[in-house]
């Protein structure tokens, strides 16, 4: 299966929250107002991919930070990504149920990477539950240990890809 990827759009937004909703716990998932605040705000780095049928099969989203971590009001409220910004931080990557197992996360991982490296931006910086970790792993991050982060009272873990 192949893939386009794009930024997105308003349109969109319905097939992402359905994958959100699969992908996430209610308490760990985004509203629909945070993520349209989110297409609206930093749609440089909210990356769809789209399958051969232009559905949404997966989606990934930060904004740019200072932070070498990702800190709980980032989940919150959503500014447009400042240049200077050292970090690309990720809030979510989710890939559609009937996806999984294509290797679209880490297509969107690299996509994701590209678009950092771009924009000069060093590392990203993304917060993961431990089961997770390996994947993360996989893909040239490294675990920083335990993360502050109380978002949806889960424990979560700091990795950092650096360039």
């Amino acid at each position: 299966m192949t893939f386009t990827f794009a930024p997105a759009k308003i349109a969109d937004l319905s097939e992402i929250m359905t994958i959100e909703r699969a992908g996430f716990t209610p308490a760990e998932a985004a509203s629909d107002a945070s993520m349209q605040q989110r297409i609206a705000q930093i749609s440089d780095t909210f990356i769809v991919a789209k399958d051969d049928h232009g559905h949404v099969a997966g989606y990934i989203v930060g904004p740019a930070s200072d932070s070498r971590y990702i800190t709980d009001d980032l989940f919150a409220t959503v500014t447009p990504n400042v240049t200077t910004a050292k970090y690309q931080t990720v809030l979510s990557l989710a890939v559609a149920p009937e996806t999984q197992g294509s290797g679209l996360g880490s297509q969107l991982l690299a996509h994701f990477a590209a678009i950092a490296k771009a924009a000069q931006r060093r590392r990203i910086t993304l917060t993961c539950l431990k089961r997770l970790v390996p994947f993360y792993e996989k893909n040239g991050y490294t675990n920083e240990g335990q993360a502050e982060s109380e978002h949806a009272g889960e424990v979560w873990y700091n990795m950092v890809k650096l360039f």
